[in-house]
């Protein structure tokens, strides 16, 4: 764990402190800002999950990345007067729980996985017409294998074998296109993808200032 993770790890009040100003000033249009949250919040991620999936820790990376996404084409969902640490976390959880499910780990559905109550925000993970028209744009700057393997994978809640037998994909290739496309996808959440049409580069993570 960097000393990054360790100030906020379990620590929801210091979380909120630093977090919600910057949110603050991104609400406002500020992209400075907007990315050092992203950076924050994607410190808590990695802590948050990595307690969570010692059995599994190289699905961790995609899993904050994906949920950085989320959070991404749902920012329109929070609501000022909620702590924006509950709502990342609501966000959070729920990626967690869709990931437990593609994965047959019922056991751990029942198990506490949060340390705040998200029960007062259900439309926090709601998703809602202009999240979905926000995240179409970004998938149609993918190639069409990371599209359709995200896809089936993360928003249909296919399992990797069931992916496979629906594109003829091996499981490596189905998870290496997830991978890729993810990255881009946090590339164009970031604005360094090209415009116009042209190809997305191999871009840095999401929290790679972090």
């Amino acid at each position: 764990m960097t000393a990054g993770e360790a100030a906020t790890a379990g620590v929801p009040g210091a979380l909120e402190a630093e977090l919600a100003p910057l949110w603050g000033r991104a609400h406002a249009g500020d992209d400075a800002a907007y990315r050092m949250a992203l950076a924050c919040i994607a410190r808590r991620l990695r802590a948050y999950y990595r307690r969570r999936m010692q059995s599994r820790p190289d699905d961790l990376e995609d899993l904050v990345q994906e949920t950085l996404l989320a959070l991404h084409v749902q920012r329109g969902t929070w609501n000022p007067a909620i702590p924006v640490s509950a709502w990342v976390h609501a966000i959070a959880r729920h990626k967690l729980i869709d990931l437990w499910r593609r994965q047959g780990r019922h056991d751990a559905l029942h198990d506490s996985i949060d340390e705040l109550d998200d029960t007062a925000m259900p439309e926090a993970v709601a998703d809602a017409g202009p999240a979905q028209r926000d995240l179409g744009k970004l998938l149609a700057h993918l190639p069409e294998a990371q599209r359709q393997a995200i896809v089936l994978t993360k928003l249909e809640g296919l399992s990797v074998a069931e992916a496979c037998a629906r594109t003829g994909a091996s499981e490596s290739a189905i998870k290496v296109q997830v991978h890729r496309g993810l990255k881009k996808l946090a590339a164009l959440v970031r604005g360094e993808a090209v415009r116009a049409g042209r190809s997305v580069p191999e871009p840095r993570s999401l929290d790679s200032a972090a």
